[in-house]
């Protein structure tokens, strides 16, 4: 029953499923990372286990070591990059079913990266979602979030706080279009830090919308950014830097390179050139300051505070569990409004870099 009071986005439009009967948690947390018992099978664990699901491949999601893995298709040759050759790695179509254990798994469209997904877990007519890390707005290198209707709902909460609410993607390109203009014309390169998978290719991607010039880009991007074209992705055409012959002049072009590049020698051949951050974080300016960048551009792969509502209406969860960045505060708001919901605590905080 809703509370009085409660506001209407978070009101269930639809009836939730209700449990037949009061069990013990599908999902808990043990040393080795969230554990469905009746399954057999740990979730995006953070030691090696004998059977992993994983919602997707960056690295705080996907360790190497464990006997056997199982994700989504179209992650698949993320997950092979990220664990090494010798992984042995199953994987499902997004929806599809397999049983394992005693209850039966799917994975659903997160919209976070590449075949990025939620865990659907289903046991004697419950159901539990597991988002892993997700995201609402718009993006061209992955498939949409889909809502998936559950009893309990375990909910990323990076950005949990109501300061992070984001732009429209498109905005924040053509914010891009214009910092990286603005140095062409002063005769300066434009290098932009952000997260090597992911992040990168939505830059490209959101980039090929409204221009045809060629991106230069570090190693460690370059070889997800191949990934992402072999699945057939639209992206702009980049050029490794290390392929420029030494001595080359980089002024007007645009570089992205990940965030450990910063400060290294790698940074001396680009000459005079400013440096950008695209990250959720950097909705708080302090942070792009404290970091020594010249420009901060808002473009995050987690969900703002609006859409993790939104989303946990959708859900329609009885329960909502609450994990990673602002876990507390998402969980004692929710509360505060009526719903079953407390923090799950884990070691992990999500992507520094987002």
């Amino acid at each position: 029953m809703v509370p009085p009071g409660t506001p209407r986005y978070l009101k269930r439009t639809v009836d939730a499923p209700t449990p037949s009967q009061v069990r013990r948690p599908l999902v808990t947390v043990t040393p080795q990372g969230l554990f469905c018992e009746p399954g057999g099978f740990h979730i995006d664990p953070w030691r090696p286990v004998e059977r992993a699901v994983i919602t997707h491949a960056h690295a705080d999601h996907a360790r190497p070591g464990s006997q056997r893995y199982l994700g989504t298709r179209t992650g698949e040759a993320l997950l092979r990059r990220r664990l090494g050759a010798d992984a042995v790695i199953d994987s499902l179509e997004q929806g599809e079913r397999r049983t394992l254990g005693d209850v039966t798994v799917s994975l659903h469209p997160a919209g976070h990266v590449l075949g990025s997904a939620q865990v659907r877990i289903e046991h004697r007519g419950e159901v539990w979602v597991v988002s892993g890390d997700y995201k609402r707005a718009p993006d061209p290198t992955c498939a949409p979030f889909e809502p998936v209707r559950c009893h309990t709902f375990i909910t990323e909460a990076t950005f949990g706080l109501p300061i992070y609410r984001w732009e429209a993607p498109r905005a924040v390109a053509e914010d891009l279009v214009r910092w990286w203009d603005a140095n062409r014309a002063r005769g300066r390169s434009a290098v932009l830090f952000c997260y090597a998978l992911g992040k990168a290719q939505r830059v490209l991607a959101e980039l090929a919308r409204l221009t045809d010039r060629t991106v230069f880009v570090h190693g460690a991007v370059h070889a997800l950014v191949e990934v992402y074209r072999d699945a057939g992705v639209a992206m702009l055409p980049t050029r490794l830097v290390s392929d420029v012959e030494k001595g080359t002049s980089f002024a007007g072009a645009l570089v992205l390179a990940p965030p450990s590049a910063g400060g290294s020698t790698w940074m001396r051949r680009f000459g005079e050139a400013e440096t950008g951050f695209a990250s959720g974080w950097m909705r708080v300016r302090g942070n792009r300051r404290r970091r020594g960048f010249d420009r901060g551009f808002v473009l995050s792969d987690h969900a703002d505070w609006a859409d993790l509502l939104r989303t946990v209406e959708e859900t329609g969860a009885e329960q909502v569990l609450t994990t990673h960045g602002h876990a507390e505060p998402l969980a004692r708001y929710l509360r505060e409004r009526g719903l079953d919901a407390a923090p799950l605590a884990t070691p992990f905080e999500g992507e520094a870099e987002d």
